[in-house]
């Protein structure tokens, strides 16, 4: 028996009959079975949407019934400003709910590798029935960008989750809506527009309410609003409020910032408060300076005859 040392690699790790598996080999046996189970899901999945195929119609029925829930409505749709022009589009919370009711379709994303301060993520949806897929593989570096601090490194795993799953959901958007028929998209966004023009029954003057609340959360404030609009909350109409729910969910959801759509008043700075401030006394200076120069004749005159009384005598 042999006494050297012992390699971690071929290091015995298991014993069957007498034979020992090294660890290496374990480690290849693992992932071949990882792999093969994987196969043998994706198999699966694919023989039990050929034998139950989805019935398109009641597809579309139960997609058209999902967009009536005003809680899905209010979140179907952004809305941001890009080359001059306003960008409309469905979220990612509709896609998922086009995915879940159009049926036999896996999709998800996933995190493939992390080193070296970036992560190489993989978004997919796969129509299991016609065999379609559609797959976004990106590199995403752990910063975060702002115009006050600049590019920012993430080491907080919470923070890097958060990034990875924000731009992960939008590459997972663009997979589901490329397996989704176009014209189930639209009709999708219309159903959903109808649902908020109805209200849910809820008074107009109750839903501007909530819609001010929200907003302000987000650090958009009731003048803001108004500026936006152009005129008072109080005058805010059913078109308003249907307009104003994609950016609220365009801001939510990251995909735009304030300053794209309101006016922010900036803070004065110290420099600038100094200004004011220096300002301000010059302008009251001459008042003051004003009375006591007609104060002065009179003492400087007193003092100046007796002064010359005083050389005369």
């Amino acid at each position: 028996m042999s006494n050297g040392p012992i390699d971690p690699e071929v290091m015995p790790a298991a014993s069957f009959n007498g034979s020992y598996v090294p660890v290496q080999q374990q480690k290849d046996v693992t992932t071949e079975m990882a792999i093969a189970r994987q196969a043998q899901e994706i198999q699966a999945a694919m023989v039990i949407a050929k034998r139950f195929p989805r019935d398109e119609y009641e597809a579309y029925n139960r997609i058209m019934k999902a967009c009536e829930r005003s809680s899905l409505a209010e979140t179907a749709e952004y809305s941001f400003p890009r080359g001059g022009e306003r960008v409309n589009g469905p979220t990612i919370r509709l896609a998922e709910a086009l995915a879940r009711n159009w049926g036999n379709i896996d999709f998800g994303m996933m995190e493939m590798e992390q080193r070296n301060g970036e992560s190489t993520m993989m978004a997919y949806a796969w129509d299991l029935e016609t065999n379609t897929r559609q797959t976004r593989i990106f590199q995403l570096k752990h910063e975060r960008k702002t115009k006050a601090r600049g590019i920012t490194k993430l080491d907080d795993p919470r923070d890097i989750y958060e990034l990875t799953a924000n731009q992960g959901a939008r590459r997972l958007r663009s997979c589901i809506l490329g397996i989704i028929p176009g014209d189930v998209v639209d009709a999708s966004i219309a159903k959903c527009r109808d649902t908020l023009a109805k209200g849910n029954g809820k008074p107009l003057e109750d839903r501007i309410r909530e819609m001010v609340v929200a907003f302000d959360k987000l650090g958009v404030s009731k003048d803001m609003l108004e500026r936006y609009v152009g005129y008072a909350s109080e005058h805010f109409t059913e078109k308003d409020i249907r307009e104003l729910i994609p950016v609220f969910n365009a801001i939510k959801d990251g995909m735009a910032k304030r300053e794209d759509y309101f006016d922010i008043p900036r803070p004065a700075s110290q420099t600038e408060q100094d200004f004011q401030q220096a300002r301000q006394q010059t302008t009251e200076l001459p008042k003051e300076k004003k009375g006591k120069k007609d104060k002065e004749p009179i003492a400087n005159g007193g003092d100046s005859d007796d002064s010359d009384q005083g050389q005369l005598l």
